[in-house]
């Protein structure tokens, strides 16, 4: 697909243009403090290109799922300091999305000034599935940057939603692909057309249903997809193993057995399972095959024997993608499989293999275990939109970004 991108934006020039830039800052809170600011990290290239340009820049994100309406505790005032600090330069929050104050800052902003708007979701209409009522939000959102504005789309975790701030507002302005967008769709390009073989998938987190598509779309173009986290327990289920008090889709257990018998050649499964009594900590580990967890028990990580079968296929891959951790990687007891993994990668692409982390949790684990996220390829900033991605769905974001330009902003 060909879209305009943040290189043809500043060709144009920006010096005194109002720029609305879509950025995801959706990072996580422990008592209002960030414990993780990739998102934060990744997002400053394409607002500090911009704002040395001289654009008057208005970025627009949101924090969380507020239920109804503006939320105190998700609030964007601590990523606002947080995004100052890495900017180098003071970054105004405004105290509404599109009201007054918002409006007001935005008027007020000069060459090279920021405004981040509070939480775009603290406004139900961001999120609508009325057509007519995300439009209203993007034209207040178009206003701020009005006459000659322009939108930089450069939130990638969220591209694959129909939102007002992602999807409606690019039909209203001159629009762009940020850095880390364009970036995004370059790797994902590479992973679902011209991918060096052999090609390993690893896929772990919670729950089949979540990474279906993904499975049944990867199975006939990689070489091997290795199935680890909570998902594994209910294939392990379809092959009519007990899983104890693991975590299981019983209604998924008939699709996972259809899975097993169409892309039994495909499908790597655990060999033995680290097992506990309670979801906790604390609780003390046991390691046994998988095929012989005891009643009562819960499985939270891959076994040794586990890791060391995946380690050695993932040794000889030259693409890789990797979308979900092997265990409860936030208990240090259970953090073995998803290090384990996540080290078999680094070696692999050490030796030239080209390997791409699938955000989400995926990321957080990288950077939770101290593992230098220079040492991948490409560590992707939206789990769930690299996964749709890579199913062959439309991401609405991705999308307009493909359509003609509008005239709006440039009147």
């Amino acid at each position: 697909m060909s879209i305009f991108n943040l290189k043809d934006l500043l060709d144009e020039g920006v010096s005194g243009r109002g720029v609305l830039v879509r950025s995801d800052l959706n990072v996580p809170l422990e008592d209002g403090t960030i414990t993780d600011a990739g998102r934060i990290t990744a997002s400053v290239p394409t607002l500090k290109a911009l704002v040395d340009a001289g654009a008057k820049v208005v970025v627009t994100a949101h924090l969380g799922r507020p239920k109804d309406g503006p939320d105190p505790q998700l609030s964007l005032a601590p990523v606002a300091a947080a995004l100052g600090e890495q900017l180098g330069r003071h970054v105004q929050l405004a105290g509404d999305v599109v009201g007054t104050d918002a409006l007001a800052r935005a008027e007020g902003l000069t060459d090279g000034d920021i405004l981040l708007l509070e939480n775009i979701r603290f406004d139900p209409r961001e999120t609508s599935k009325n057509d007519s009522e995300r439009l209203a939000l993007a034209k207040q959102l178009a206003e701020l940057v009005w006459p000659g504005g322009a939108f930089v789309s450069d939130g990638f975790g969220v591209v694959h939603r129909k939102q007002a701030s992602v999807y409606d507002v690019a039909t209203l302005l001159p629009h762009y692909a940020g850095t880390l967008v364009a970036d995004e769709i370059s790797v994902l390009e590479q992973l679902t057309s011209s991918t060096e073989r052999p090609y390993a998938v690893v896929l772990g987190g919670s729950k089949v249903s979540d990474k279906l598509g993904v499975i049944e779309s990867l199975a006939t173009k990689a070489d091997s997809i290795v199935i680890g986290g909570g998902m594994c327990f209910t294939f392990l289920a379809a092959q009519g193993y007990s899983v104890g008090a693991s975590l299981l889709e019983e209604e998924m257990i008939e699709t996972c057995r259809r899975l097993l018998d169409t892309y039994h050649d495909v499908l790597r499964l655990p060999v033995d399972i680290v097992v506990t009594e309670k979801f906790d900590a604390d609780s003390p580990p046991q390691t046994v095959a998988a095929d012989e967890i005891p009643d009562g028990l819960m499985g939270l990580d891959i076994g040794p024997g586990s890791i060391k079968r995946f380690a050695t296929l993932l040794s000889n891959a030259r693409t890789i993608f990797w979308n979900g951790p092997m265990g409860v990687f936030e208990f240090p007891a259970y953090a073995a499989g998803t290090e384990g993994v996540a080290e078999a990668i680094v070696a692999a692409t050490a030796k030239g293999a080209f390997s791409v982390v699938g955000g989400g949790d995926s990321a957080a684990a990288v950077r939770t275990l101290g593992i230098s996220e220079g040492s991948f390829s490409h560590i992707s900033t939206g789990g769930g939109a690299s996964l749709e991605y890579l199913e062959g769905k439309t991401l609405p974001g991705i999308e307009v970004l493909g359509r003609e330009q509008p005239s709006g902003g440039k009147s």
